[in-house]
């Protein structure tokens, strides 16, 4: 493939998506869809709310158009490109699904956390099954372990990663351009592998995300005129956890998504400790809401700013060492 279709892809991602958004906005505000807020959140994001959200189902469906497109007039509709595009498209649904419940109950909380795992837990399995058929791999990212056979060893990694990475840039997700900003610099980071390795329509996706994430960025930097939801944030999420796997580098997710692992475990870590011994770590978890917190009134921007530079700093490591 050669890199005036990647350039094709990132223009039009973010052409799309600098189109659609303006309209769905007034559509949005129009009907009154607006974010409900945490209670328990700091008081000043109280005027976040009312906030239009969804957001992701914009560049969503500018990269997954873009991607189509481009891999059909290049003649690479690989399974890989199949494999980006049903976990984008069903952890968007499921977003989707979420954020609708959400509105039309007019609160913070969506689907069941048993709902929602249940979903991810069903596309994970069609990824393994999509992904077995077409290739059944003959190594692991690890150890087999005991007598247990390979595959199954995989099976188990993939619905892992996939779920948990899906769950963490959720997690990620909460103030305005955290989780656009650190996308743009993960997906960058393996645009840069895929390069690298020659896999072309692998970095041609990855620049599809960042051309619509940074067109998203315009309408989603503090003050956000509207929240990705996790119609975008799940999706972004279980992509990364598959380029990850189709790059055969799963582990390198640890380090270029550094912020979205430490965000998890600093929710893990709040809970863990408050059921136990009844004592919070944190102000508040995720840990992005403790900074702003410790802070205070105003520094959303410098926490922002202060995760995209660790979020930076990490994925440069790993192409310093690993690349």
């Amino acid at each position: 493939m050669k890199m005036g279709y990647s350039l094709a892809a990132v223009i039009g991602a973010f052409v799309l998506t600098v189109l659609g958004m303006p309209p769905f906005i007034k559509y949005l505000r129009r009907h009154d869809e607006g974010q409900q807020i945490r209670e328990e959140g700091p008081k000043w994001h109280a005027k976040k709310s009312g906030t239009p959200t969804m957001g992701g189902l914009i560049f969503l469906i500018a990269i997954l158009v873009m991607v189509l497109i481009v891999s059909l007039v290049s003649h690479q509709l690989t399974t890989d490109v199949w494999l980006f595009v049903l976990v984008l498209a069903l952890y968007g649904a499921i977003g989707f699904a979420d954020d609708s419940v959400k509105l039309a109950m007019k609160r913070n909380l969506g689907l069941t956390a048993r709902q929602k795992s249940l979903a991810q837990v069903v596309t994970a399995i069609v990824f393994l099954v999509i992904y077995f058929h077409d290739q059944m791999p003959t190594a692991l990212p690890f150890p087999v372990i005991g007598q247990l056979d390979s595959p199954v060893f995989f099976a188990v990694f993939v619905v892992f990663w996939l779920v948990g990475f899906s769950n963490a840039v959720n997690l990620t997700d909460g103030l305005d351009g955290l989780v656009g900003g650190l996308g743009i610099i993960s997906y960058g980071a393996y645009a840069i592998i895929a390069l690298r390795e020659h896999q072309a329509v692998v970095a041609m996706i990855c620049l599809a995300v960042v051309g619509a994430l940074v067109a998203f960025l315009f309408f989603n930097h503090l003050p956000a005129k509207i929240f990705m939801g996790d119609t975008g944030s799940l999706a972004l999420g279980g992509g990364l956890a598959v380029i990850s796997i189709i790059l055969g580098r799963p582990w390198s997710l640890l380090l270029i998504g550094l912020v979205y692992v430490i965000e998890t475990a600093s929710v893990i870590l709040q809970v863990f400790s408050y059921r136990t011994f009844h004592k919070r770590i944190f102000k508040m978890s995720p840990i992005h809401h403790h900074f702003e917190i410790i802070w205070g009134k105003g520094s959303e921007k410098k926490v922002v700013f202060t995760f995209w530079a660790a979020g930076l700093v990490s994925a440069t490591i790993y192409l310093l060492l690993f690349l």
